[in-house]
């Protein structure tokens, strides 16, 4: 029987702390709030205790940010989008900051098996002064075990309502945009960390962004595919393609520590749940 799993999550500022508080209905969990930076930044952990999402699974994710507030969101391991005999397999964020909200959104990535019918959808809506850290990483198939994605479709949804809309499908059946130079030139794991912010980034703010992500990327070995632009005055972003996961994420990593310094001058605090 399909699952159909729901969680709001909604963080507030309280006495100089940032708070957070969930409700759920089906298999969706928050951990335990964490404060390794101390009271400012609340850290959390979406568990989906299933681990992974079947033909007619359906996961719904509301977060709230509340001003002043600023909360950062991971996960304990990957999204996994199995095989589908019919319907797909849909996952639904929806982040909501109002003004003079932070929220850092890092969840690992989603593997997509072969067979799948997976759709995974993001959407932001930032009020002004609001401003998010994020990024969305998808891999097609296992290549480690030698179970390529050989059968099934990635429908992927990023968009900031009439700001930036990046959208496009993946099927395994299509070889020309999967090996295409000018396609994915037979990586298969694509990545994206982006800034975004409720108003236009100064041109300076948004330089010094640009530059540091092209500067590390030049230095990684995905340099040859990898690239940082402003698609518009309110959003950064560093694309990513990589044949796995793992120099995909090493690569976001460094960015976002370093983009992190620069926006906010806070230091990485990386959560503790990545190194377990």
């Amino acid at each position: 029987m399909p699952w159909h799993a729901r969680l709001a999550l909604d963080y507030s500022a309280e006495n100089q702390r940032s708070v957070a508080r969930f409700r759920h209905d089906g298999p969706l969990r928050i951990l335990q709030s964490l404060y390794p930076e101390g009271d400012a930044v609340c850290h959390n952990v979406l568990v989906h205790p299933p681990g992974g999402l079947v033909g007619g699974d359906t996961l719904d994710i509301v977060i709230t940010g509340a001003p002043g507030s600023h909360g950062l969101v991971t996960t304990p391991g990957a999204t996994r989008f199995y095989r589908s005999e019919g319907e797909a397999a849909v996952q639904r964020t929806q982040i909501k900051l109002e003004a003079d909200a932070r929220l850092e959104w890092l969840p690992l990535e989603a593997l997509c098996y072969s067979g799948c019918r997976a759709e995974n959808r993001l959407r932001m809506a930032l009020a002004p002064g609001a401003e998010l850290l994020g990024w969305d990483v998808s891999a097609l198939g296992l290549p480690g075990a030698d179970l390529p994605f050989e059968r099934g479709s990635l429908l992927q949804h990023i968009e900031v309502p009439g700001v930036w809309l990046e959208r496009g499908r993946i099927e395994a059946s299509d070889q020309r945009l999967l090996q295409s130079p000018i396609g994915l030139a037979g990586h298969r794991c694509i990545a994206s960390l982006f800034f975004v912010a409720g108003t236009p980034i100064p041109r300076a703010r948004r330089e010094a962004l640009l530059e540091i992500a092209r500067t590390l990327a030049d230095a990684h070995p995905l340099a040859a595919s990898a690239g940082a632009t402003g698609p518009h005055a309110e959003v950064v972003v560093l694309r990513v393609l990589a044949p796995v996961v793992e120099p995909a994420m090493q690569l976001l990593r460094q960015v976002w520590q370093a983009w992190r310094a620069a926006l906010w001058q806070m230091p990485a605090s990386a959560p503790r749940i990545w190194a377990m």
